[in-house]
């Protein structure tokens, strides 16, 4: 008994070491990678402060991780990234916060998929969502639909600010929510964070995930909820570390 305690003590000494060993390294994973993920989509960001990054699927096939596709170029939010949580913020950083103009760092599964078109002409595994005039995002902090996508006509308006999912330009054409803030849901932890077709290339967002809308379309059609597919959005520099501890590829560095 005393050697199995030995052991599990050493094992956690080991990943503590492994998480501090990079400089870098101030986005701690709150979440972990379950080991029924078999689909992940990694962006890697050059440093805080860039709106600019690079985005690799990757998927599992026989217990390795393999990239999907070729590195595609995304934008982030206007003041970059900033670590998702009270839990994985460092001493010099601040977490996510509403209205930062920051992306959230860290590990995220996906809610559903959105777009203007019906739900008879879209054609993807995971589960869909007609945006339409009803839709919307509520980022009032003190709504108890904080966060979430609501459909006005069914449920009673408690929030005084929120995002119309229909918008009058094509960026929501097609997106997917990232479940950022959602367990627990934090007052001003971040709301409304998606992957979705962005304004122009290279153009910044408020805190979403933004992408060409063929590369965005060949994303969500990849997307298997079977596979539980995961969203890791890291600094260059953290990479390595996740690398380790889940056994992901080598990538190469980012050239925006």
């Amino acid at each position: 008994m005393k050697s199995k305690i030995t052991t599990s003590l050493l094992r956690i000494l080991f990943l503590t070491l492994l998480l501090g060993c990079s400089k870098a390294t101030s986005h701690f994973l709150s979440a972990k990678l379950p080991k029924s993920s078999r689909q992940l989509v990694v962006v890697r960001s050059p440093n805080e402060q860039s709106s600019q990054a690079k985005l690799q699927r990757l998927e599992k096939h026989r217990a390795k991780w393999q990239p999907v596709g070729n590195e595609i170029k995304v934008s982030l939010g206007r003041s970059g990234l900033a670590p998702s949580g009270q839990k994985m913020a460092s001493a010099n950083q601040k977490p996510k916060q509403e209205g930062d103009g920051k992306s959230p760092a860290g590990l995220f599964s996906f809610g559903s998929v959105f777009g203007y078109a019906p739900a008879t002409e879209a054609d993807f595994k995971m589960p869909y969502s007609q945006a339409d005039e009803a839709l919307e995002c509520v980022d009032d902090s003190n709504s108890k639909f904080y966060n979430q996508l609501v459909d006005n006509r069914k449920v009673p308006k408690d929030w005084a600010s929120s995002e119309f999912m229909h918008r009058k330009d094509h960026q929501y054409r097609w997106g997917i929510f990232v479940n950022h803030n959602t367990s627990p849901t934090l007052p001003m932890g971040g709301s409304c964070i998606f992957l979705h077709i962005w304004r122009e290339p290279n153009s910044p967002t408020s805190g979403c995930t933004a992408m060409s809308e063929e590369e965005l379309l060949e994303l969500l059609h990849w997307l298997d909820p079977e596979k539980s597919p995961r969203l890791l959005q890291v600094l260059e520099a953290d990479y390595p570390t996740y690398q380790k501890i889940y056994k992901l590829p080598e990538l190469a560095n980012p050239k925006l």
